[in-house]
């Protein structure tokens, strides 16, 4: 049987031949169902565009693709810093921001279809059946970071667990009033490290017979400024908290930003510890929960170009371990 051309995904899908190439070239320009349909013709009769069929015969394409959200977050940076020990090997490594749900379907679907890459790692991005389905299908070797998946090998962040060190580390100090400034929501394309990190917090809070009331529990946009407005609100209660935790480094830095400004000593009147230990967090004396962010990246291309060599290994599950740093502020 003759392979497939671009011609027969086009009669196959009932869709002109430029569409089925915007869905290959340009995914976030086709609208959710049409590009659905022609991927499912692509899958059907197990095409290959012709460039790219070229590239896999002379054994891959030396790519591997990083589908990642929040470039721009300090935690990121430090992730990706880990990857680049990619550029220590023979492959190029290939960045796809993702700033939107469609934009990270379009991806995981169209980048295995299109055999541009040789593996891909995707981080803190969740992957349903049918993305997954695709990855395997069409033996892209991928890891993910901060989710897991038992079709791929992954690198895991106990986010809850960070959450209940927090609290049992404030405890051990003496603290009885505790506060969380974090985020109101997660867009709605990424995990939501946030949430866990407050569920460990109050599990580990209860356990040990104290409340985390409402009140004292701020919630809003991800970032300095909010998070600072947001502790105001906190410190400005009848009877305020003597410790507050904030899900990142970022967010406890507007923290300590608003005790400033109400001229109250950190940490003899209210303690304040965040979460990753970015490389701001040493320089201001922030205690914060380290999690490994570069060996998090490093730990995962090690992962891929092992499958990469050998096919046959079966996927782990790396979940790196996390620890308080107890600096000024806490």
């Amino acid at each position: 049987m003759p392979d497939a051309t671009i011609y027969d995904v086009a009669e196959r899908a009932q869709v002109s031949i430029s569409t089925v190439s915007r869905v290959l070239n340009s995914p976030e320009q086709v609208n959710q169902g049409t590009r659905l349909r022609v991927l499912n013709a692509i899958d059907e009769l197990g095409f290959v565009p012709r460039a790219d069929a070229a590239a896999r015969a002379r054994k891959g394409t030396r790519r591997i693709g990083v589908l990642a959200p929040f470039l721009t977050y300090p935690s990121f940076i430090q992730r990706l810093r880990g990857v680049t020990t990619l550029t220590n090997s023979s492959y190029e490594m290939v960045m796809y921001n993702v700033d939107s749900a469609s934009r990270r379907d379009s991806y995981l679907s169209t980048l295995p279809v299109t055999r541009r890459l040789d593996g891909l790692i995707v981080m803190a991005l969740p992957i349903d059946e049918e993305a997954a389905q695709r990855l395997v299908i069409n033996e892209l070797e991928t890891v993910l970071i901060e989710v897991g998946h038992p079709s791929f090998s992954s690198v895991e962040i106990d986010d809850t667990g960070g959450g209940r060190l927090v609290a049992e580390y404030l405890i051990e100090r003496g603290h009885r009033r505790f506060g969380f400034v974090g985020d109101a929501e997660g867009p709605d394309y990424s995990i939501h490290t946030s949430d866990k990190r407050l569920t460990g917090y109050q599990q580990a809070l209860l356990s040990a017979g104290f409340e985390l009331p409402p009140d004292y529990i701020a919630l809003g946009p991800h970032g300095l400024e909010s998070a600072r407005q947001l502790a105001h609100r906190l410190l400005s209660l009848p009877v305020p908290p003597t410790a507050i935790f904030a899900p990142s480094d970022t967010q406890a830095l507007g923290v300590l930003k608003a005790a400033r400004e109400r001229n109250l000593a950190v940490p003899k009147d209210v303690a304040v510890i965040g979460f990753d230990d970015v490389e701001m967090a040493d320089y201001i004396g922030l205690t914060t929960v380290r999690q490994p962010l570069e060996e998090s990246g490093r730990v995962a291309v090690e992962l891929l170009l092992g499958r990469l060599a050998n096919r046959s290994r079966p996927p782990q599950h790396v979940r790196l371990p996390l620890t308080i740093v107890q600096r000024e502020t806490a």
